[in-house]
């Protein structure tokens, strides 16, 4: 079915939080800036980053972050041509314009070709012992507690399968059968599974040494107690077009102080701030990793991927941070396990 483009169309004024639920609502993953019919700038995914990597506020009018001169073809371009200036120039969409510069369209290369399959593989941490969620992880590994009628883990499977992914690692150690009983060789989801099998707890990376081959692309490694609806192709191509051998998602995290923070000089009172708000970026999880970072792990070594971020940034490896801005629950919690149950249906069906 044709998608409509107009859902796609904002005003100059527009701020870029309506920008970004113009992208979400319309699933089109562009925004178009319009004046008077005439079009004169885009926002993509990855401006909206780049602007909270720099702490725009979203508060902010479209004009400060959008792109002032996208790539556009014209009406009556054939689509075999749009589609080759679309892979010359990498990109996703792209606007078509009418020979005064009216806008008439919207051309989205994923409409046009299937996804393609990944050779891409991913890790999958799936050992862990879930203890905060005692009494349900007694009997059960995390990963396998049901959100929507499956197993956690099945959720996320299916959701990198959309993306193209077919190899997929997983870690296990806690109620190891359980997982490998229900996901087998992954034949029934139509991919490739392996598992590695901690003989002790390995922490969040140390099953890497597990792998019974190195990879020779980079590869996803991912906790397997979390939802997401992040864009696992946007991620890949960030991870490549910064040169990056390690790259982390992160995620906005505002905390209130609930009192008054009072700065001080000595004695003297320099600034009152009532109840104000600390923003970080907390690390989400999920990475993208050159092979050759395998290397900084050793054999049966308990280590967390923060470690290996550590080792990288001292090595001198080139890094990246990548911001979440999709949906994101880690269910570590019984409060988090409970949000997921409730906004499952709206987010993954």
């Amino acid at each position: 079915m044709p998608h409509n483009w107009k859902r796609a169309c904002i005003s100059r004024a527009s701020s870029i939080a309506e920008a970004i639920r113009t992208i979400d609502e319309s699933s089109l993953q562009i925004a178009l800036v319009v004046d008077g019919g005439n079009l004169c700038g885009t926002l993509t995914d990855g401006d909206i980053r780049r602007a909270m990597l720099h702490s725009i506020p979203l508060s902010d009018p479209v004009s400060t972050v959008m792109n002032p001169n996208p790539k556009t073809a014209i009406l009556g371009d054939s689509r075999e041509a749009i589609v080759a200036r679309m892979r010359q120039l990498h990109v996703r969409q792209m606007p078509i314009l009418t020979l005064d510069g009216t806008l008439a369209g919207l051309e989205i290369i994923d409409d046009i070709l299937a996804p393609p399959i990944l050779m891409n593989r991913v890790v999958l941490m799936a050992g862990g012992f879930g203890r905060r969620l005692s009494p349900l992880t007694d009997d059960c590994p995390k990963p396998m507690l049901p959100v929507g009628g499956r197993p956690i883990l099945e959720t996320v499977l299916l959701n990198l399968v959309e993306y193209g992914f077919r190899n997929f690692s997983i870690a296990v150690n806690y109620k190891a059968d359980m997982i490998i009983d229900y996901f087998g060789n992954g034949s029934r989801w139509g991919t490739n599974i392996e598992y590695l099998r901690e003989s002790k707890p390995l922490g969040t990376a140390g099953a890497l040494c597990l792998l019974e081959e190195k990879p020779t692309l980079p590869f996803v490694l991912m906790n397997g107690d979390i939802l997401t609806k992040v864009n696992f192709n946007h991620l890949l191509e960030f991870h490549a077009t910064q040169n990056s051998k390690a790259t982390m998602c992160v995620r906005d995290y505002e905390f209130q102080v609930p009192y008054g923070v009072v700065k001080v000089d000595g004695y003297h009172i320099l600034e009152i701030q009532e109840k104000p708000t600390q923003k970080f970026f907390v690390n989400a999880g999920i990475y993208v990793l050159d092979p050759e970072m395998i290397d900084l792990v050793q054999d049966e070594e308990e280590i967390d991927m923060t470690d290996v971020f550590e080792k990288a940034i001292d090595a001198k490896f080139p890094h990246a941070v990548f911001p979440i801005r999709e949906y994101w629950v880690d269910i570590g919690r019984h409060s988090d396990l409970n949000i997921a149950k409730a906004e499952f249906d709206a987010k993954f069906q």
